[in-house]
């Protein structure tokens, strides 16, 4: 699978871990900065991989800030894009199953290691379902494009 990522200054590490991670998994990933713990604002970095995602259907996101509750909210202003901030990998299963959801959030001070990896694991297994959540998409989309 294929992964655009970014953070700000305060999900670096947990950013830095969830790359090597991924790579030893066998993804491809584009790290789209920071690279530094300069303070940074996150909705810069949620638009670097919103449109990356929005540019390349085939990819993924992930988004790490401090809480993952900035980047979220900032990324869902793209139309297309569904950001879903995931606590714990059942949040994660249901974001890509019943939501099709195409970044997946979370927040360096909010979950270790143990937790991203388990939530990732979910997000990597999982696949939108279809069926009856379809038209629930659907409707989210067209919120978004009046």
């Amino acid at each position: 699978m294929k992964f655009y990522i970014g953070t700000d200054h305060a999900g670096l590490d947990l950013k830095d871990y969830t790359v090597e991670l991924l790579k030893e998994k066998g993804h491809e990933i584009i790290d789209l900065g920071p690279f530094t713990k300069d303070r940074v604002d996150y909705p810069d970095y949620a638009v670097k991989v919103s449109l990356a995602v929005l540019e390349d259907s085939d990819a993924q996101g992930i988004l790490i800030c401090g809480s993952g509750i900035g980047m979220s909210m900032a990324a869902n202003r793209h139309t297309g894009i569904r950001a879903a901030l995931c606590h714990d990998a059942y949040t994660a299963t249901v974001a890509r199953g019943h939501n099709d959801a195409n970044i997946l959030c979370f927040g360096e001070r909010i979950i270790g290691q143990g937790v991203a990896e388990s939530i990732l694991d979910a997000w990597i297994a999982g696949s939108f379902d279809g069926g009856r959540h379809v038209g629930r998409v659907e409707k989210i989309e067209a919120i978004y494009s009046k």
